[in-house]
Order: C-alpha cells, then structure tokens, then sequence
C-alpha cells in the first residue's frame, strides 16, 4: 500500500509537471499582461516584436510600449518606447503603432491627440529610432498627416512594402481609408500619376485598423468593423491584384466568441514565408469586463483553404504553439 501511494504520488507529480511543460510550451492568451490593443506585429532581427496601445484612461494614452520574444511564448516588456515628451505635440491618445525596418533604422508610425476636424493639432506622427525596442524621438516634430483627407481621420497607421519596394502609408477611421505614397525618408509624400496624393481604398464596412499583406502575388487587405466597444467589432479582408484595389469584401474571419472574449478585432500579423506560417495578433476584451478599455492582446494561427481564401480564425485561451523565427 505504503509503495501503490509513493507510486500515485510519483504519477501526480509527473503529470503535474507534464502539464507544466505543456503550459510553457503554448502562449496562452493574453500573451502578456495588462490593458493593450491594436497590436503590430513585426518579426526583427529573429525575434518577434509586438507594438500595442497602451488601453487606459483616454488622458492617460501618453506613452507606447513594445513586447518582444524568442519563442511567441515569453516575452520581455520594454516600456516607454515612446512618449509625449519625445513628441512635444502630442498630448493625449498616442494610438495603434504601426512598425518599419528601413535602412538600418526603425520607424514608429502613431496616431495622437484623436482629432475631430482640420482645426485641431495632431493626426499620424512619425519616430525613429536604431533599435527596434527604441528609445525613439520624433522624426518630424510635427505631424506627417494632420488634416481630414477623403473623409478618414488621420489614425490607425500601417506601413506598407511593395513588391517593387515602395513603401504607402495605409490608414484611417471614420469608415474611410486611405493609401499614399511615402517619400524616402518617410517625412512626406510623393504624388501619385494623377496629380493626388491620397487615394480612397475603402471596401464595404469598412471602419478602421487597415492591414495589408502579398500572398501568391495577390493583395489581401484587412480591416476592422463594427464598433470597437461592442461585441460586433470584428475583422474582414478582401482582395485584389493590386494595393489600390478594387477590394471587393469576401468576409469576416475574425470575431468574438461568447465563451471565451468578446470584441475582437483591430490586428496585425506575423508572417514567417520560410515556414510558411501566419499568426493573427488582435486584441479582445475578456467576458469578465464592460469597461471599453479593457481589452487584452491575444494570438492564434491563421490559415489559407487551397483557393487562397483565408478561413476563419478560432479564437482561443490556449494561443499558439512555441515557435522560433528560424
């Protein structure tokens, strides 16, 4: 009896540590801790970085941190990245990073200050910095997009590459979404054939949080809809042979579960050719929460059906799997 005890005390310890190491080997969602949303991903120098919102009080949206990791499992907080006293115009609302390697530097693109009309000071701002964990300081000491073009509040940024190795600057809300052509060193623009400088992509629903990627030599362009407090904010994608469509909407791939978040959308994602793997990084608020700033940063795998469609994305507690860039 004394040995079947020592023997079940033995199997239960194991078990235990086997779920331990199955515990470590799985992300889980969130992938870290605390209130953050509108996550870019990028993968730099083989890691995988993730650039949030910090999701607090309105007035206390004043600074950015990053989130990098080896494995998609641990990662490593670098706060204060970026902050208004790096970017003196700015003093509210520093919103939804979007992230670039360029040239041996890294550039911050950053909505502030949540403008409502041409009057006010703010829009898309721009920070360099020679590490990807920063410190940055601004590139402009102004805004690079301040005023209403087509429509589209100038927030929700995402920088682009082309084939051809051109970089746009995509973005907006207010259910407008623009694409422009930026100049070499990323303080402008550069006109277009036509003579304009910001063209119209936006597809049907569209509200905010634009994200574009090459697949096959196809344009996949996703975005978010609904409303970013609700349970029908969510995540839709078209797609076209070209960055500036026509994107005729195929669908939702992203949404709330009712057992396990609500509310999510705004993402970004991962993608590692060499393994041909797809991450979706998004946010969602958990169930135990109604305040609209709650929201978490969470992962799980994307895929393709053999027609290049992209199925729908199961949100999940457990994320993804660990895995190295290489």
């Amino acid at each position: 009896m004394k040995y079947l005890f020592s023997s079940l005390l033995l199997l239960s310890g194991l078990t235990s540590l086997a779920q331990d190491t199955k515990t470590i080997k799985q992300s889980g969602n969130p992938i870290f801790q605390g209130w953050y949303a509108d996550p870019d991903a990028a993968i730099f120098n083989n890691k995988y970085w993730v650039y949030p919102t910090y999701s607090a009080k309105y007035k206390e949206q004043v600074f950015l941190d990053a989130f990098s990791s080896d494995d998609l499992v641990k990662w490593k907080k670098h706060p204060h990245i970026l902050d208004t006293a790096a970017v003196k115009w700015v003093n509210k609302a520093m919103w939804a990073p979007a992230i670039v390697q360029k040239d041996k530097k890294y550039y911050l693109f950053f909505g502030a200050n949540d403008i409502q009309s041409d009057k006010e000071i703010g829009g898309i701002g721009v920070a360099v910095a020679d590490k990807p964990e920063g410190p940055y300081k601004d590139h402009l000491g102004k805004p690079l997009v301040d005023k209403f073009h087509n429509g589209a509040q100038p927030i929700d940024q995402f920088v682009f590459k082309d084939k051809d190795g051109q970089y746009y600057l995509i973005y907006g809300g207010w259910k407008h979404c623009n694409i422009a052509k930026l100049n070499k060193n990323f303080t402008g623009f550069l006109p277009f054939e036509d003579g304009t400088t910001f063209k119209e992509i936006t597809p049907d629903n569209y509200v905010e949080g634009p994200y574009m990627f090459i697949r096959n030599g196809k344009y996949y362009f996703m975005w978010s809809e609904g409303g970013w407090t609700g349970p029908d904010y969510s995540v839709a994608y078209a797609v076209s042979d070209s960055p500036f469509g026509p994107f005729k909407r195929v669908g939702k791939i992203l949404k709330q579960d009712a057992s396990i978040a609500t509310g999510a959308g705004h993402h970004s994602v991962i993608i590692n050719e060499k393994k041909g793997q797809y991450y979706i990084v998004y946010h969602r608020r958990p169930l135990t929460e109604t305040d609209g700033n709650h929201r978490v940063t969470c992962i799980d795998e994307m895929k393709f059906d053999a027609n290049g469609n992209i199925l729908p994305v199961k949100i999940t507690n457990e994320g993804v799997k660990a895995q190295r860039v290489k």
